[in-house]
């Protein structure tokens, strides 16, 4: 039974969808505390949030159980990424799911502040007749600058076009054609300050984003500009916007976003010709019921199939193609913890090899879950699919993907190699008919032996009764041998063993069997 909480105020479908799927349980709980968060969050396996819940390191270093966390939105800065990436917890939001609400309060505000509305409608209210004092200006004619051209900026370049502004963009991901198909002149980012009469920002907030508008930048823009902020606070610098709004560089503002919100009594809202909503550019009902649904298939799907979407700290995966790798996935992780618990020395580097019609799909969850396999005895941190190639990059360990078409006599097989300051250790495997994995070459070794339960392998010279020997020491322990796979190089010559045993065998019985005459190594694997 897996457990959701949903900590913000989210659509009621998004309760039903989750609470209607056999093995999950949801809990809604709104009115946590972060203290109260923090104390409740080890217990669950899924968490759903908006944008009120912080999703910080002593939450995720307390959340123990939880497996991956569901953004009912787009912006994810509540969100610790990298933390929950690094304690192996998958992030997904809903993109797309607000696009058209988003654009059109943006329309809205940029209306709302050419003709001045919520400060006619406060005057009037307050039994003034402003007239001359709210004079506004036309949006015909004037120019629109968009920063970041992602599925928002294109949907609002579409009102302004229709409103017949002049639409330029700036956006160092997306193609000139892509751009004119949505009306947009693609421009530089200096050509959006020294043209626009609006600027209006739709990107994330990161390090290259925070404050983009800043007080160089509005020196460079026209006076008399405008500006709009329906994306995330910090890319705006306040205190430098409010100091050129006073200054009469820039004739007004419409802000929906806050670098603190609420923002309280924070002067840039104050002031008459800024207008201010309370971060509602993705509250619509249909906004929010795209989004809540979005969220809790998300969740649920990944929960009960592992299908990944939308997922911002690792790359997505459909249903499809995770049904056609997931025996690989399976095996993958088989076959790096056989490689882990009898690897010897400092771990140096990863080779993984693809062949046959496997190098086709998206490999990502195969690799993840070799490494996952690879440091599961190995490393004292949990170590899963999500934060198993980041565990590698902070480990300093060279990981090699590489995928070919040959098919090594199989339709579809996996090398997996590893480098140590002892040596190498090398095994391919593969799937038999839909599900079944199989080593089947282990060191050079022509084999065929299932990956998992109790495995005995032992590296022997080849003589005559060394396997009568090992199994007579065996059923003097009363441990049964369940399969044995043998193999040689040459006759006489350098030659492996593997035994699965229907118990695990202790260290002093492992130790007695490398003492055997001809056995060369000999080493226990659980998988």
């Amino acid at each position: 039974m897996f457990k959701v909480l949903i900590s913000d105020n989210v659509a009621q479908e998004c309760v039903d969808i989750l609470a209607a799927a056999e093995g999950i349980e949801v809990d809604f709980n709104t009115k946590l505390s972060p203290e109260e968060f923090v104390k409740v969050i080890p217990e669950y396996d899924a968490l759903v949030v908006r944008s009120a819940t912080k999703v910080r390191g002593d939450a995720i270093a307390a959340a123990k159980k939880l497996k991956v966390i569901g953004r009912a939105g787009a912006g994810v800065d509540n969100i610790d990424v990298s933390k929950a990436t690094d304690a192996g917890i998958i992030v997904m939001n809903t993109p797309g799911g607000n696009t058209v609400s988003t654009a059109e309060h943006t329309f809205s505000m940029i209306m709302a502040l050419s003709r001045n509305i919520p400060q006619a409608d406060r005057s009037i209210k307050e039994g003034r007749w402003d007239r001359k004092k709210y004079m506004g200006v036309e949006l015909r004619g004037k120019t629109l600058g968009i920063i970041g051209l992602g599925n928002i900026g294109r949907v609002l370049a579409k009102r302004a076009n229709a409103f017949e502004m002049t639409v330029i963009g700036f956006d160092p991901f997306i193609t000139k054609e892509m751009a004119h198909s949505a009306g947009i002149e693609l421009v530089t980012l200096e050509d959006i300050w020294t043209r626009a009469d609006y600027i209006t920002i739709h990107t994330p907030l990161n390090d290259s984003t925070r404050h983009i508008i800043n007080a160089e930048t509005l020196e460079k823009c026209k006076a008399g500009v405008r500006i709009i902020n329906c994306a995330r606070g910090g890319v705006v610098d306040e205190k430098a916007l409010l100091a050129a709004i006073e200054s009469g560089k820039v004739a007004g503002a419409a802000i929906d976003v806050y670098e603190s919100e609420p923002p309280d009594q924070n002067p840039l809202v104050m002031n008459e010709k800024v207008v201010s909503t309370p971060h509602l550019g993705a509250s619509t009902s249909e906004a929010q019921d795209i989004v809540a649904v979005m969220v809790a298939e998300q969740i649920r799907n990944y929960l009960l199939n592992g299908e990944v979407k939308n997922a911002v700290n690792v790359p997505s995966i459909s249903p499809e193609v995770y049904e056609q790798v997931k025996p690989f996935i399976d095996m993958g992780q088989k076959l790096g913890s056989l490689l882990g618990q009898l690897g010897k020395g400092q771990l140096k580097s990863i080779e993984i090899i693809y062949y046959g019609d496997v190098h086709k799909y998206d490999t990502w969850p195969v690799t993840s879950s070799i490494l996952q396999g690879l440091f599961t005895r190995s490393y004292s941190e949990d170590v899963n699919i999500i934060n198993a190639t980041s565990t590698a990059e902070k480990l300093g360990i060279k990981v090699d993907e590489i995928k070919s078409s040959d098919n090594k006599d199989y339709k579809n097989c996996i090398a997996v190699s590893i480098t140590t300051n002892e040596g190498n250790l090398r095994v391919l495997g593969t799937i038999f008919g839909k599900y079944n994995p199989r080593v089947v070459n282990f060191q050079g070794y022509d084999l065929d032996f299932v990956p998992e339960g109790h495995l005995l392998i032992c590296g022997n010279h080849d003589r005559p009764g060394i396997i009568g020997d090992i199994g007579t020491i065996l059923g003097k322990k009363g441990i049964n041998i369940a399969h044995m796979n043998w193999a040689r190089k040459s006759p006489a010559g350098e030659a492996i063993v593997i035994l699965k045993t229907d118990e695990t065998i202790k260290n002093d019985l492992l130790a007695e069997i490398g003492k055997i005459n001809g056995i060369t190594w000999a080493e226990c694997v659980e998988l």
